[in-house]
């Protein structure tokens, strides 16, 4: 059954051509009253209930494909499901399209080349757990379910970072159906428009269906370091952390975690509630040279605990997972790219960190430099490098009844430290919902917007991917 481009078809009529868009499938389309349906809908952030008018859970390159072209045909905007772990929710529409790509997880190592090619629903977790097996990784994030594509393509930024860069920085090539319904290699060879587009511009410019990473060795044992400070060891562990990172950045992905002491045998039951900060670093090294280089993190006072030590590479990627288990939690989320870390600055994360309003809420002090800051700014779309810090304030917590509490705290403290940000620049995974719309997009990428608008033109004129932090098509 065939419609015009860009008209909707009735209900009855859609329900037809959407019951023969299920027949040329391997995969599924489900609608609502599916069995199924609520299932595919739900993503990490509990706070995301939103229902696509057609869900397609994809099998392979083809059934993207032909969604694509029965959104294109029916006037659907399109979300694109990977990992499911965006905090905004940007999986989910309400009344579109979504292609959910989890069940395309496929992950292949060439250990001789040093490349991985992953398809676009794969979690880092299946990335690591492949190329471990040669003693290889690329940079992922630090939690294992999150998808590899969501993370990838804002920036991707994961323990690693310090010697390999960002998981943009590894990206070789991506395989993508446009707006268009076609199938597209981006690489320095292909598309280089394109290429430098993905790295960094997010979903904006089609579904990723496939990456390809260069690999490093790593592991498989690491030193990861992972102190635990108590709140009110105050600011020194903190300042000490700053300037020990100073000649080490190209050495060690590190950051400041403040959380909450959970009522846990892994923890002393003096401790059980209490406000505390971890000081977390990977030596991205041999592991001895790297226990005994991150020693001093552990000499900064009295500890809660320490869970430091040599251990598995996958090891360290999976620790933070019990932190965010699949929709349990309600999740808020922004971030600064800072220009410095100041004491004045520490200080201030130390008051926040102490006021948060639920003891889920997590915030962070991370390091960049190194190899992250060694790419021109003009060599990806996320731009400039020379941000030596980041802050993220995480806001997690559990009933409906306090969602204002804490997304009004979360957008507190970040409109507070603001000042200290370089130049309004942000994450764009740690966004909060975009509520600020395109001035919040211009302000993460700047100089680079208008590029990234005019390569969005030539690839999605009509913004039918638009379910992320949106870079309109230029006019």
């Amino acid at each position: 059954m065939n419609f015009e481009p860009g008209t909707r078809p009735d209900a009855d009529t859609f329900a037809t051509a959407a019951e023969t868009l299920r027949g040329t499938l391997r995969g599924e389309a489900l609608r609502e009253g599916d069995d199924g349906y609520d299932a595919a809908r739900a993503v990490w952030n509990a706070m995301i209930d939103r229902r696509p008018a057609l869900i397609v859970r994809a099998r392979g390159v083809a059934d993207v494909i032909d969604a694509v072209n029965f959104a294109r045909a029916h006037a659907l905007p399109v979300s694109i499901r990977g990992g499911g772990h965006n905090v905004a929710g940007h999986a989910v529409c309400d009344g579109g399209l979504m292609i959910d790509l989890s069940l395309m997880r496929a992950v292949h190592v060439d250990p001789v080349a040093r490349r991985a090619r992953v398809e676009g629903g794969a979690t880092w977790g299946d990335l690591d757990r492949e190329s471990q097996v040669h003693g290889l990784a690329t940079p992922g994030g630090l939690i294992s379910d999150t998808g590899i594509a969501g993370l990838t393509l804002a920036g991707g930024i994961g323990w690693l970072r310090s010697r390999h860069g960002l998981c943009i920085d590894n990206l070789v090539s991506a395989d993508l159906v446009t707006a268009d319904g076609k199938l597209v290699s981006a690489s320095a060879g292909s598309n280089q428009d394109l290429y430098w587009a993905l790295r960094g511009g997010g979903g904006n410019f089609g579904v990723v269906v496939g990456f390809e990473f260069a690999l490093h060795a790593v592991g498989p044992t690491v030193m990861f370091a992972a102190p635990i400070y108590p709140l009110s060891a105050g600011p020194g562990p903190i300042r000490f952390w700053r300037d020990f990172l100073a000649d080490k950045n190209g050495d060690v992905g590190s950051l400041v975690e403040f959380s909450t002491i959970p009522e846990s045998e892994d923890f002393p039951e003096e401790y059980w509630g209490q406000r505390c900060y971890t000081i977390a670093a990977l030596y991205a090294g041999d592991a001895g040279e790297g226990e005994r280089l991150l020693q001093p993190l552990r000499d900064q006072g009295d500890l809660v605990t320490d869970f430091s030590g040599q251990m598995q590479y996958c090891e360290v990627q999976q620790m933070f997972d019990t932190m965010m288990p699949f929709g349990q939690y309600r999740c808020y989320w922004k971030s600064h790219y800072l220009a410095g870390l100041s004491d004045a600055l520490i200080d201030l994360c130390l008051a926040n960190a102490a006021e948060a309003p639920s003891d889920n809420t997590l915030s962070s002090l991370w390091n960049f430099g190194g190899a992250t800051a060694a790419v021109a700014a003009d060599a990806t779309a996320l731009g400039d490098r020379s941000m030596p810090w980041m802050y993220s304030i995480d806001s997690v917590w559990s009933e409906a009844a306090d969602d204002e509490a804490n997304i009004g705290w979360t957008r507190k403290v970040w409109e507070q430290t603001r000042q200290y940000s370089q130049e309004g620049r942000l994450y764009l995974n740690f966004a909060g919902f975009g509520e600020e719309g395109e001035a919040l997009v211009k302000d993460a990428y700047g100089k680079t917007y208008a590029r990234l608008a005019a390569i969005k033109a030539g690839y999605d004129p009509g913004n039918m991917f638009r379910f992320n932090q949106n870079i309109r098509p230029a006019a």
